[in-house]
């Protein structure tokens, strides 16, 4: 017999239709809503290549050595070529059919979901899911083709390198196919019946709209909800913007990826009542197999489906120990239908990107299995790495000798003139910022391990005190960690350079931000396309002085001398790949701060106050001088230099920078320059600004936001309202991306959010010229630029 119906089936099956398609039995068994299917054996398939004669050279043909990419890809080849090219037994072939045409009702053909069912899958100790296949919304034409997929899917570079790492042979191992009836689910996702890690009775589910898929493969980001098992309640809801969502197309019948209405993405997709609704099936899957469950649901028409169970194996053994399995990342969804997921373990959702969390973020609580007793205090995990090292209160600038090689520095918020001791410390706290903070982001680029917006860090931790930071979790712990070395010495160039000598080759350029001259040599083995964005404040602050100061104390030919120097040594990094340098840009809390700042304004709000172009065309001095070491840099032959301008607001703005330049003996006709699109004013008013003569235009995305949102980036207490992929900053940026177009204006993207996927995604589809991300992300960034042209080109191909 070549099929078995799913109600025929439970656990005692699984050598014969698999995994996959027991639990699904199991789960009828037991009373839950599982939709109608059958499975095609796992006998069916070991008939088909023993009769056909191609098991020995199958077998043979994927005995390879599985840390050998080259091999691995020849063996998924020719066991797909052996199992594809073989036709199947006309019996089994209309056994499959009859059973299949049995499903469709009112004489329609049925929609059907064809998985692999493997049976060495979803065991006790090993989770096997994501190494086969899964096709959705099949019909007839394609149904054959499909379950023989999924056969040779037994056999894909993944799946035979998972078995041989976990010792299973390729020969003793047999696959089933699941064809299911379709649920044309209305929301979907996941659920976790017990904490994935730690086992703890509580209840995650992710949800979206639409088909799971989008869930599993990480398509879109979905809504989270926490429910505590023991209280009997939602505990945590953090709703995503779900951009997104796969549903069947009504004409074609397959399955594809449609925007969300603006009104559904930021709406709440499951109430309390269906999240009790599901906690309720969910505790009794997990009382059915005794053993936390990873569940796959779907709801249509207001009833709730059972797709899927599988045992949760990262659930650790200790409250020491280290995570399960099968952690084998994320999941893709190809274009025709077909998922692939690549392991289980999607874990509960963060505070990402595009969130909105009930009870604010979660901000280094999460327990990791060790006792929280001896965290001292948590922020936000702002630069990785897990460091050791004894506590130096930096109160004020003259405390910064204090911070020697090795030391946590710890103080209110990091300022430019700090840089030298922030080099020095192996680790970073700060009791204010968020995420794009200056001490977020020069810790990143320096890679020095920071949390940051504490709240209470230099209250709390005491000055010598031996602390572990943890700049992944957020913590700051007493003692130190064996996973730590005190003073441990970076190798910024080593962590940076590309793992492979050419890096991806893609139309949309990619740049690299550097706030630092140090960080030079590190962004520059990055392979970037360039530099977008070199922040002069901070070689300005570094003196010490204000500019006015400086140039009092030491002259006009001095101040131009120590931006020159810092300017060249970026240059020579880089040449003859262009370096856009942005002229100063400090608000007045922080010149306030240097020898010479006493007289600076004292504002309410300095990131709304005197800073950008404004202060340099008010107190022109200064903004003379930078210019005036312009332009020597391109009488030395740096013209790979491009001058860049923050805050620019109107074309008055820009009239009052061109009137400089001309003075400063910079012809604006002939040196390409630019402005920085950070106001609503200035996306608004791209027009006018173009026609001024501008070559290009970079939006900085912190500010944009923060302008945008009414949200002070620097303020903690806000920080998870700070949401630059929020859809009114995305059309301020989208509709000046296409005005620039038109206009044979460049554009480019040097704020924080250019590291975001979901952001570069959305550039790119836009048709932005190049996008600057923190060093350390230049790499993710530049393969996401190539998937996303990639499938644009495609999809103008289809």
């Amino acid at each position: 017999m070549a099929v078995r119906l799913l109600e025929d089936v439970d656990a005692d099956d699984v050598g014969t239709v698999g995994g996959k398609a027991a639990s699904l039995g199991e789960l009828i068994g037991a009373g839950l809503p599982v939709p109608p299917g059958f499975a095609v054996t796992a006998g069916t398939y070991r008939t088909f290549i023993e009769e056909a004669g191609i098991d020995d050279e199958l077998f043979e043909a994927v005995d390879v050595d599985p840390e050998d990419s080259a091999a691995l890809r020849e063996a998924e080849e020719r066991a797909e070529e052996l199992i594809l090219g073989t036709p199947f037994p006309e019996p089994v072939r209309e056994e499959i059919l009859d059973r299949y045409r049995a499903m469709g009702e009112d004489g329609e053909e049925a929609f059907v979901a064809v998985r692999s069912s493997a049976t060495a899958e979803d065991l006790p100790d090993s989770s096997f899911a994501g190494q086969q296949e899964t096709f959705l919304n099949v019909r007839e034409e394609d149904l054959l083709r499909r379950v023989k997929e999924c056969w040779a899917s037994l056999f894909t570079q993944r799946a035979i390198y998972y078995r041989q790492q976990r010792g299973f042979p390729h020969s003793e191992v047999d696959i089933a196919v699941v064809v299911q009836r379709m649920v044309d689910a209305e929301k979907s996702g996941v659920m976790f019946t017990s904490h994935p890690s730690t086992g703890e009775p509580q209840v995650t589910i992710e949800a979206a709209w639409g088909l799971g898929e989008a869930v599993v493969s990480g398509t879109v980001s979905p809504d989270n909800y926490v429910y505590d098992r023991e209280r009997g309640a939602v505990d945590k809801v953090t709703v995503a913007d779900k951009k997104v969502e796969m549903v069947k197309d009504a004409e074609t019948g397959e399955t594809v990826q449609l925007d969300v209405e603006e009104e559904r993405r930021h709406e709440r997709v499951l109430s309390d009542a269906e999240i009790g609704d599901l906690v309720e099936l969910g505790e009794r899957v997990e009382s059915h197999y005794g053993a936390p469950q990873d569940v796959e649901w779907a709801i249509y028409d207001g009833e709730i489906y059972m797709l899927q169970s599988r045992p949760i194996t990262t659930i650790r053994e200790d409250a020491g120990g280290e995570a399960g399995a099968d952690e084998a990342g994320a999941a893709t969804a190809d274009g025709d239908g077909r998922v692939t997921d690549d392991g289980p373990d999607r874990g509960t959702a963060s505070n990402g990107d595009g969130r909105v969390t009930d009870d604010g973020p979660d901000r280094g609580t999460a327990s990791n299995g060790d006792d929280d007793a001896d965290v001292l205090v948590d922020g936000l995990g702002a630069s990785p790495g897990v460091v050791s090292g004894a506590v130096r209160i930096v109160h004020k600038l003259d405390h910064l000798d204090q911070v020697q090689e090795g030391d946590v520095m710890v103080t209110e918020m990091t300022m430019p003139d700090m840089v030298p001791a922030m080099k020095r410390a192996a680790g970073i706290v700060t009791d204010e910022g968020g995420m794009t903070s200056h001490a977020a982001i020069i810790s990143r680029e320096l890679g020095v391990p920071a949390v940051v917006g504490t709240g209470n860090g230099t209250r709390v931790l005491e000055d010598g005190r031996q602390v572990t930071l943890d700049g992944d979790k957020g913590t700051i712990r007493a003692g130190e960690s064996e996973s730590a070395e005190p003073g441990e010495e970076f190798e910024p160039v080593e962590a940076a350079r590309p793992e492979t000598p050419v890096k991806p080759m893609t139309a949309t350029e990619v740049k690299v931000n550097v706030s630092i001259p140090e960080a030079a040599e590190r962004a520059a083995a990055t392979g970037a396309d360039g530099v977008g964005l070199l922040r002069i404040e901070h070689m300005v602050l570094s003196l010490g002085k204000t500019p006015e100061r400086y140039i009092a104390d030491r002259g006009a030919r001095a101040y131009q001398d120590e931006l020159i120097e810092g300017v060249r040594r970026v240059a020579d990094e880089f040449y003859p790949r262009p370096v856009r340098v942005r002229t100063i840009d400090a608000p007045t809390d922080e010149f306030r701060e240097l020898e010479g700042g006493e007289g600076e304004p004292a504002e309410h709000n300095p990131m709304l106050g005197w800073r950008g172009i404004r202060r340099s065309l008010d107190k022109s001095e200064p903004f003379r001088q930078e210019l005036a070491a312009f332009a020597r840099l391109y009488d030395m032959g740096y013209d790979n230099l491009e001058v860049m301008f923050p805050l620019v607001n109107d074309a008055a703005d820009v009239e009052g920078i061109t009137a400089h330049m001309r003075e400063a003996g910079i012809d604006p006709e002939t040196h390409r320059w630019g402005v920085m699109v950070e106001t609503p004013a200035s996306a608004l008013q791209i027009e006018e600004l173009a026609n001024a003569g501008i070559d290009f235009a970079s939006f900085g995305t912190n500010d944009l936001t923060q302008y945008t949102l009414a949200v002070d980036r620097n303020n903690e207490h806000v920080a998870d309202r700070f949401d630059e992929l929020h859809p009114a900053v995305l059309r301020l940026i989208g509709d000046t991306v296409e005005a620039c177009r038109e206009l044979g204006v460049d554009t480019s993207i040097c704020g924080q959010a250019g590291s975001k996927p979901e952001m570069v995604e959305f550039l790119v589809e836009k048709g932005v010229s190049s996008i600057s991300a923190n060093i350390d992300a230049v790499r993710d960034v530049q393969h996401e630029v190539k998937r996303t042209e990639q499938r644009l080109l495609l999809d103008s191909v289809r």
